[in-house]
C-alpha cells in the first residue's frame, strides 16, 4: 500500500491570504471598552487600537500584521504589547487563535455566532463554515467520553478548489 506524505503549509509562501467570511456584527468603539474593562484591564488607547484593527479589513490576521498596521497610527507601541494583547483576548474569550500548521498563528475577533474553518494548505485561503450536523456529532462524542463541552475550533486542511 502506498503511502502519499501529507502536504505542509510553508512559512512566507502566502502573500495575500483570500478569506470566504460569516457576516458578522460590526463592533464599535463602547463595545471595545467594555470587552477591556470585561478582562480587568484598563482602557488605553493601545488596546483600542489593537481591537479596532481586529475589527476592520482582514479577519485572520497575525500578530506581526496587527502591530504593522497600528505601528503608523501609534509608532510608540511594541509588537510584544500587541502579542501579549492577543494572547490574553484569546485566553479570556473574546478573540480565537487560529493554527495554520507552522505557520505564526491569525486571530480573530470571536463572533457571535460559532463558525469553524477550512484552510487551503497550498494558496492559505481561509473558509468560515457553520454546520449543525457537525456541532451535534461534537456534542455526542464528547457525551460518550463523559465530558461537557465549553468550547471547541474545528480547522479543517486541504486544498481549495483553485489550487487543485
Amino acid at each position: 500500500m502506498e503511502t502519499k506524505a501529507i502536504p505542509t503549509l510553508m512559512p512566507g509562501h502566502f502573500t495575500h491570504i483570500e478569506e470566504e467570511l460569516i457576516e458578522r456584527d460590526p463592533l464599535d468603539r463602547q463595545s471595545f471598552k467594555r470587552i477591556i474593562r470585561d478582562m480587568g484591564l484598563k482602557v488605553t488607547g493601545q488596546r483600542m487600537a489593537i481591537l479596532e484593527s481586529l475589527s476592520t479589513g482582514r479577519t485572520h490576521v497575525t500578530a506581526q500584521e496587527v502591530y504593522e498596521e497600528i505601528f503608523k497610527k501609534h509608532p510608540e507601541m511594541g509588537f510584544a504589547t500587541v502579542y501579549r494583547f492577543l494572547r490574553k483576548l484569546t485566553e479570556q474569550g473574546f478573540a480565537t487563535e487560529v493554527r495554520m500548521g507552522g505557520l505564526p498563528a491569525r486571530y480573530e475577533l470571536k463572533s457571535k455566532r460559532h463558525h469553524d474553518h477550512l484552510t487551503c494548505i497550498r494558496c492559505g485561503k481561509i473558509v468560515e463554515f457553520e454546520n449543525s450536523q457537525i456541532e451535534k456529532l461534537q456534542e455526542t462524542v464528547a457525551n460518550e467520553h463523559g465530558f461537557r463541552l465549553t468550547d471547541h475550533l474545528l480547522e479543517l486542511y486541504g486544498v481549495c478548489q483553485d489550487c487543485q
